[in-house]
């Protein structure tokens, strides 16, 4: 463990202001410079790309390309961000799987609330399937928002009868609109970036006064999860998103799923975005990188 590396991680991410009682494209330009210049991993290649009737990045690795895609959704809140801000994780996971990823630009709120982004986000998967891509040799991963839409999609997808991924990987998931869980005060002051209430300002954009008991907005909580795939759901101990994570696994394990919950001390909300800085971080990668590769080779096998 890197105490060093984790308590200068901690007093950079309390050094900014992001504010998230501004207006939306405030916040946006905000996050944009939060998230620029992370370094992207050699050899994967960048490039724009189109799927689902909505734009998105291509990632392509450098070593030669594995059978199989990633179909990777951003992180924001559903208000920020866009593939270009978690292009580095992205990256990340292209470079250790030798798979491919595409990261579709989904919309965001309050211009378009709930479900729209679950709706884009499930149009790029019917894409991807339409383009051949066997089902089976498909891994959904996401983080903070696209972390909960990582696990809101499959749902989707299977209440419309559609095939399901091999797998999915949720890093520090959005999973619980009514921000309910016991981790939003036992980790008050514990988390340097969120609070309750600053993340209630955000996601009453996207809620836009509907009922956040929905399953679709809070599945960890309410969702019937029988029938989805593996799932690996990554967080660190210093979230108040921290229970959104636990109870989606304690409920899917007990509705049959396949769930591994990884839960890293004394880190940070998506703490892997901080990989060649933070040791855990690459460590976590890794442990995602593993559980892609093991899953899509199933696929393949099957």
């Amino acid at each position: 463990m890197s105490q060093a590396q984790r308590a200068a991680l901690d007093a950079a991410i309390r050094s900014i202001a992001f504010d998230t009682g501004l207006p939306p494209a405030e916040l946006r330009e905000d996050f944009r410079t939060m998230m620029a210049g992370r370094p992207i991993p050699p050899g994967v290649t960048i490039t724009p790309a189109g799927i689902g009737g909505r734009p998105a990045l291509a990632f392509e690795p450098g070593h030669g390309t594995a059978e199989g895609t990633i179909l990777y959704f951003h992180g924001g809140a559903w208000v920020v961000g866009s593939p270009a801000t978690a292009q580095a994780l992205t990256a990340g996971l292209v470079h250790r799987t030798g798979l491919r990823a595409v990261s579709p630009d989904y919309r965001l709120a309050p211009e378009h609330p709930f479900p729209a982004a679950i709706d884009d986000s499930l149009a790029a998967y019917r894409d991807l399937l339409g383009q051949g891509a066997p089902a089976e040799r498909i891994v959904f991963a996401g983080d903070s928002a696209g972390g909960g839409l990582a696990v809101t999609t499959m749902l989707a997808a299977r209440d419309a009868g559609l095939p399901l991924p091999a797998g999915a990987v949720a890093f520090s998931p959005a999973l619980d609109v009514t921000l309910s869980g016991e981790s939003m005060t036992t980790k008050a002051g514990v988390d340097p970036l969120f609070t309750r209430e600053s993340l209630g300002r955000m996601l009453a954009h996207y809620v836009a006064g509907q009922d956040p008991r929905q399953p679709l907005l809070s599945p960890a909580v309410y969702a019937d999860l029988a029938g989805l795939p593996p799932l690996l759901v990554q967080v660190g101990s210093n979230e108040v998103l921290l229970d959104d994570s636990t109870r989606l696994a304690t409920r899917a394990a007990a509705a049959g799923v396949d769930v591994v919950l990884d839960v890293t001390a004394d880190v940070p909300h998506v703490f892997q975005s901080s990989a060649g800085s933070l040791d855990e971080a690459d460590a976590a990668l890794d442990r995602a990188a593993r559980f892609v590769l093991d899953h899509v080779s199933q696929g393949v096998l099957a």
